[in-house]
């Protein structure tokens, strides 16, 4: 896997790269999203050179063998860790947790893989409190659906879903409009 200097432009696409890989479908609503945001824009960087970070992490996914579409995610956690340790800056962090989560959501729900991608970036760069201090009851639910061990699905429903009470529920489904982070 290639590395980016710490809080490049190409680091932080990377980042947003990932999320869209990790539902193992990049689907037209992502990609008609990230150009509305102007996500490109957004990092510092122009619209081909963003799609040039997202072919660089396919290939670099392929050539180390960590796309194994089978694994909900297809990075593994010491790829995804250090990943995230690219990413310093507390301001970008949270610009791109904030894109991220934006991203996860465009198909109206957030597949399991996209789950451990925000999970890990929460995790890795502590923006635990920036999490709670959202209104939304939907993001909460989906955090708390989020920490569940990596064979349980967020995306759909299982046994330990009927328990908690999020069944079926997807994160846009409950979303209320929230402040931006």
């Amino acid at each position: 896997m290639r590395s980016y200097p710490c809080n490049s432009p190409q680091a932080a696409a990377r980042i947003v790269a990932l999320t869209v890989l990790a539902d193992r479908d990049i689907v037209k609503t992502e990609l008609d999203l990230l150009d509305r945001l102007t996500v490109h824009e957004q990092l510092g960087i122009d619209r081909q050179e963003f799609h040039a970070v997202l072919d660089s992490l396919c290939e670099d996914l392929l050539s180390t063998g960590q796309l194994q579409w089978a694994d909900a995610c297809p990075v593994d956690d010491p790829t995804l860790a250090g990943l995230m340790g690219e990413i310093e800056d507390p301001a970008l962090r949270r610009k791109l947790l904030r894109l991220c989560i934006e991203i996860a959501e465009a198909d109206g729900q957030v597949a399991e893989g996209e789950s451990i991608v925000l999970t890990a970036a929460v995790e890795h760069w502590g923006l635990h409190h920036e999490m709670l201090r959202s209104p939304d009851r939907g993001l909460l639910v989906y955090l708390a659906a989020s920490t569940r061990p990596r064979e349980a699905s967020v995306a759909g429903p299982g046994p330990a879903d009927k328990d908690n009470n999020v069944a079926g529920e997807s994160v846009a489904a409950s979303r209320v409009d929230r402040p931006r982070i």
